[in-house]
């Protein structure tokens, strides 16, 4: 009964987050420009079926920051506070015990490749955020990986259905390569807006530049609109 319990009071949550931020999510370019173009094969029918600049691939390279660390289940530890209500630390156990997602979607590289409908499985950021319940203060995330790694990514796009921390890619545990256990996805944005190796997640009241934000890159990062660098 108690977990009954905790997951309706996530699904509650989940819902008044998504009309909070309704309004927002609809005015983002994948879904209100004149050519609107999210993810997966419904959404590039009768379209091109990537962004301009793109380039696609069947292999899946490998990119990060020349670390790879190696995170075993049983140390894994998701960390996320900052403005929300409930701050909370996963561990493995509690992490599987949450919604879990499947879904099919692009990956879209910013240094020019992409990957079509690659399936995860994955729990929704927006059921993490029912979790934790974000204030009414809260803009942005800040993600950050085991790796040192960070990136921003707005509360709009963040709260999408279709951004999972996902641990399975095709059925199989994600490699560490790629992240594993646990990265994030963006399927809207370009890839680097989803960490690898993922550990923490702050929520913000501001707008606040990762690693490669400062380095130049785009804070929106739109694949559609061509949107790589500020």
């Amino acid at each position: 009964m108690e977990e009954s319990s905790k997951l309706d009071k996530i699904i509650e949550a989940r819902m008044k987050l998504k009309a909070r931020f309704e309004d927002k999510m609809k005015n983002t370019p994948s879904m209100a420009d004149e050519r609107p173009q999210g993810h997966g094969e419904i959404n590039r029918h009768g379209m091109p079926q990537i962004p301009v600049g793109q380039t696609l691939t069947t292999k899946w390279p490998v990119l990060d920051l020349g670390y790879q660390p190696n995170v075993t289940l049983d140390r894994w530890r998701l960390y996320i506070d900052g403005e929300v209500e409930n701050p909370v630390v996963l561990k493995w156990e509690d992490f599987m015990a949450l919604p879990q997602t499947e879904d099919t979607s692009d990956f879209h590289c910013v240094t020019t490749w992409s990957k079509l409908d690659m399936s995860w499985v994955g729990v929704r950021l927006l059921d993490l955020a029912a979790l934790v319940q974000p204030k009414e203060t809260a803009t942005h995330l800040m993600c950050y990986g085991y790796d040192t790694y960070t990136t921003n990514v707005s509360l709009e796009e963040a709260l999408k259905p279709d951004v999972l921390l996902a641990h399975t890619v095709y059925g199989e545990p994600l490699p560490k390569e790629h992240g594993g256990p646990v990265r994030m996805i963006t399927p809207q944005l370009y890839a680097w807006k989803g960490s690898k190796w993922i550990k923490r997640i702050e929520f913000l009241d501001k707008n606040k530049r990762g690693f490669w934000e400062e380095r130049g890159y785009s804070n929106t990062a739109y694949p559609w609109r061509n949107d790589r660098y500020s």
